[in-house]
């Protein structure tokens, strides 16, 4: 399969930088890059990207009238950029022909994650692409493969659409399968703050990501709960 081109649009050029490097690192080489809404139209026709990343503000206009002039030439998926998190920012971005809204401040690996999502909906990558980009690099713990920059994980060769901390915890899992890991161990790993008061937080991240792995999350056979201790990843 054709590597996928990839269309990068923001003012921004070292945020540019930062995510075609992510890209890159995930096998991605084909990446352009534009700073205007007429610059990315030429670059549009120029490269016929399979994908494009929008960013809403830029010096002459806004990404969604970069979008309107796609979507009345192609239905290739576009992801929206911006520094505004309001709902009614994202509905408009949704209801123009974006496919996502991703509100910065953000991770390059999250960037990477979902435009992989967005060109697997399209039939434009595949996780045999995937695994040869990968396949020298990757930790397999029971029914759980992971690749080692710590941006996927799949169960049984089928993608795990997990959130950057879904994944970090799973990372924590793997790498201390079948043993008791601190709820303060879990937090301070992943989101690398003090434990203190986020016991909560800790729980609801937990309770999503047993509901993406386990086959009856009420009854989790992986993720299980050591009371008074903390966590246990059990395989086999």
């Amino acid at each position: 399969m054709e590597k996928p081109r990839i269309l990068i649009v923001d003012d921004e050029s070292d945020l540019c930088h930062l995510i075609k490097t992510a890209l890159a690192k995930e096998g991605f080489s084909e990446v352009e890059m534009a700073g205007s809404v007429q610059e990315g139209w030429e670059k549009f026709h120029s490269f016929n990207p399979n994908i494009a990343i929008l960013d809403i503000m830029l010096p002459d206009g806004e990404g969604y009238d970069l979008c309107n002039k796609i979507r009345e030439v192609s239905r290739i998926p576009v992801l929206f950029l911006s520094a505004k998190s309001d709902e009614i920012d994202k509905i408009l971005g949704l209801a123009i022909g974006g496919d996502d809204y991703i509100t910065k401040p953000f991770s390059p690996k999250e960037i990477a994650f979902r435009v992989k999502a967005q060109l697997r909906r399209a039939g434009l990558y595949t996780m045999e692409m995937s695994v040869q980009t990968n396949a020298h690099k990757a930790m397999t713990v029971g029914p759980f493969t992971m690749n080692l920059d710590e941006t996927e994980v799949m169960k049984d060769g089928e993608l795990l659409e997990l959130t950057a901390k879904e994944v970090g915890l799973m990372a924590c899992f793997m790498r201390n399968p079948n043993r008791i890991i601190s709820k303060e161990t879990l937090f301070e790993r992943v989101w690398g703050e003090d434990f203190y008061g986020a016991d909560n937080t800790l729980m609801v991240h937990i309770r999503r990501l047993r509901e993406k792995i386990e086959e009856a999350p009420s009854k989790p056979a992986f993720i299980t709960t050591v009371k008074g201790l903390g966590y246990r990843f059990i395989v086999k």
